[in-house]
């Protein structure tokens, strides 16, 4: 059964002693693009998610190493929900405190998951002001969209901070999305003018036989910020680009509810090219139900994976925000549920961002702007390549946009420790200034594929020219859910996590990039440049772009 589990909280005991406070998100940014219109109605309902504190988070962590660890005895072990519950299922006595203290302030709508560590519960926002000491709720207008946050960082009593992670609902808006089409640039005579499926599978060297097959194989992609795809635009796209190849011409499956209004570039492009590329493979499409009045996207996709015990073996999401623009807390909680995703044998792939290495403003002294989820550790990130001659099916160089760096919240994992090191020591002399990024923080991304002059049909018009990340992820999804359907042919394993065993290969079946350079601070310092790409490695495009057979070669060898 894959829907939330209502509950109604009991009275557990009624002796809780409490004392202080203690606070949660100390620096609340509001983006600058959100326009605060006024108080909210005291009776307005809210909807909040408490996230439990879990148990067994290390245990987690080390059953994923091995789980993902091609040298391991326990590779593709992977674990049921069932099994992932059991293990960090939250303590009796977490949950007997979260949901007194709940129960006295008079909430008992709430939802609870199959794990038992998430809460999505019911109230005005004037009982929650009271629960949550300091938050002051006022509404929030962009493009004709509002939106209800706290203006203000909250409090718990210290007896209950002890056993939440985070509360979502209260501080999280969402960025603006970007553009993704690019000018055309000046025409010249050559092979192509634009991005299609058949470019795609002439450059990644995918025939016309390399197709889904397999009964038990789905892939999906997860669309926030009011982004939906139309069914008719895929099908024109299909009628259009996809007449070499067999393919499925529609969705099997939408999760959440799709609005009724245009279609968004994003949702079309993450559709069109997931479906392409990974050809003939039942596709799902996780969508925001509405406009979200007071819950992160993001995060309700995150309890949806908590919840479902049935889901696509691969996922790829084109969102992202600035790293200091999160709570760390937030930020470590999410990289705990990228860990259940991976130990169930689900890959999870990020677009690593449109905006280089970043630039965080500060004074005299600037500094890159990692981006999360892009920067997870538990994540396969992908950045974005373009043609030498972008009319012309040619080697690949650096697309300029490709997002890429160093975490300054993550620490850098074992199975990439060896490969940066690597680059660090080649590139030394070329470096940007140490002061502008962490030296010892998760390296990101981990491949990449072409992200520049795409064509895609969104509201029955196709578009040219739309170019960034997230379409290189969906890319590679789709080819990663093509090796899955062999792999479970074989009766092996999904893949699952995989930079662990992506490492190992030192690039083996990549085309490897090393032209190029990204963005970054327009300073002295820097000039707007921020890491280059190089042999092997490197923070633009990882171990560089696949060559689908050798790496279905590759990742069929046990």
């Amino acid at each position: 059964m894959n829907t939330l589990l209502a509950f109604t909280i009991p009275l557990l005991f009624s002796s809780l002693v409490w004392s202080g406070y203690l606070e949660y998100d100390q620096d609340v940014l509001i983006p600058q693009d959100w326009t605060r219109v006024g108080r909210v109605d005291p009776t307005e309902e809210l909807e909040l998610t408490f996230a439990l504190k879990q148990q067994n988070v290390h245990l987690l962590e080390e059953k994923l190493k091995l789980v993902s660890d091609p040298d391991s005895a326990q590779y593709g072990k992977h674990l049921s929900l069932e099994e992932v519950a059991s293990l960090v299922r939250p303590s009796e006595l977490t949950q007997k405190v979260v949901r007194h203290w709940l129960h006295s302030h008079g909430i008992t709508n709430c939802l609870t998951v199959r794990t038992q560590d998430f809460l999505q519960c019911k109230m005005t926002a004037e009982i929650a002001e009271t629960l949550l000491p300091g938050s002051r709720f006022h509404r929030y207008v962009r493009d004709g969209h509002s939106i209800v946050r706290s203006s203000a960082p909250y409090s718990v009593y210290d007896d209950v901070h002890q056993h939440l992670d985070f509360v979502g609902g209260l501080h999280r808006l969402p960025p603006k999305g970007q553009d993704l089409s690019k000018k055309p640039q000046q025409s010249q005579a050559g092979v192509h003018l634009g991005v299609t499926p058949a470019i795609l599978r002439a450059r990644y060297n995918l025939t016309a036989s390399d197709v889904g097959s397999t009964q038990n194989n789905s892939q999906a992609v997860a669309q926030f910020l009011e982004q939906y795809y139309h069914p008719a635009d895929l099908a024109e796209f299909m009628n259009m680009f996809g007449g070499t190849f067999q393919h499925l011409s529609q969705v099997d499956r939408v999760v959440g509810t799709q609005g009724t209004g245009k279609a968004g570039l994003e949702a079309s492009l993450d559709v069109e090219y997931i479906m392409s590329t990974g050809a003939n493979i039942p596709t799902w499409v996780f969508t925001n139900p509405g406009r979200h009045e007071t819950q992160e996207p993001f995060l309700q996709w995150m309890v949806l994976l908590s919840n479902m015990s049935d889901l696509p073996w691969v996922h790829t999401i084109s969102y992202g925000d600035d790293e200091d623009s999160l709570s760390t807390a937030y930020m470590m909680r999410i990289n705990t549920e990228f860990m259940k995703a991976g130990v169930r044998g689900i890959s999870l792939l990020f677009a690593s961002g449109d905006s280089g290495a970043g630039c965080k403003h500060m004074g005299k002294q600037n500094s890159f702007r990692p981006s999360f989820p892009a920067s997870s550790p538990y994540v396969t990130t992908v950045g974005g390549t373009s043609f030498k001659n972008p009319f012309k099916v040619t080697y690949e160089v650096t697309d300029y946009i490709s997002g890429g760096g160093f975490s300054n919240v993550f620490g850098m994992p074992d199975y990439q420790a060896s490969a940066v090191k690597g680059y660090l020591k080649t590139v030394e002399a070329t470096l940007p200034p140490p002061s502008y990024f962490n030296t010892s923080g998760r390296a990101y991304p981990d491949m990449a594929a072409l992200s520049d002059n795409y064509w895609v049909v969104s509201n029955r018009v196709p578009i040219p020219w739309v170019s960034g990340t997230s379409a290189s992820t969906p890319v590679v999804g789709g080819m990663l859910s093509l090796i899955n359907g062999r792999r479970l042919q074989r009766s092996l394993p999904t893949l699952g996590f995989l930079n662990p065993r992506l490492y190992k290969l030192k690039g083996q079946a990549l085309f490897d990039v090393t032209e190029g350079c990204h963005e970054s601070c327009l300073d002295e310092q820097v000039q707007g440049k921020g890491f280059c790409a190089a042999p092997s490695w490197d923070p633009v495009t990882g171990w560089g772009t696949p060559n689908y057979p050798e790496l279905l070669a590759a990742l069929l060898d046990e």
